[in-house]
């Protein structure tokens, strides 16, 4: 297979890898970044479905060291417009990079839990404590805002 110049060797890939090549080429992709044996098939469709839009960096995590969920998590925090490096290391397994995601989106601080060390579970626990808190604070400004008129 001949893409742009860009011989790839069809006996390298798999049926579903060279599916993923065959979709990028029919959407006019540019399929080169993603176009490697190194990657698994469900990589190649994360990194497919980043570039079909034009406002997300791929090279952010077109690297097999992010599994699919990974890279799905990476696009989705891309897709949001947020700053993605906090949890693009692939120390974090993906369902810690959905609780990071969510407290960017949610305007927390992940700092408190911005650590590998930390079970997605235990960032979910203190994500959510930090949202009660918000809440709590809300109301008692609330209530005093209340009490001056």
């Amino acid at each position: 297979m001949n893409i742009n110049g860009m011989i790839i060797d069809e006996r390298k890939f798999n049926d579903a890898q060279l599916e993923q090549i065959r979709v990028g080429i029919a959407f006019g992709i540019d399929v080169s970044s993603y176009a490697d044996p190194k990657y698994k098939w469900m990589q190649m469709r994360q990194i497919r479905w980043g570039l079909e839009n034009p406002l997300i960096d791929v090279s952010i995590y077109a690297d097999p060291k992010f599994n699919s969920a990974q890279m799905h998590e990476i696009r989705m925090g891309l897709e949001d417009g947020i700053d993605v490096s906090v949890y693009a290391d692939p120390r974090y397994d993906w369902e810690q990079m959905q609780q990071l995601h969510r407290g960017i989106v949610e305007g927390i601080d992940v700092s408190a839990y911005a650590d590998p060390k930390y079970t997605s579970k235990q960032m979910n626990e203190i994500r959510w404590r930090e949202i009660r808190w918000r809440i709590e604070e809300a109301m008692l400004e609330d209530e005093m805002n209340a009490s001056v008129i």
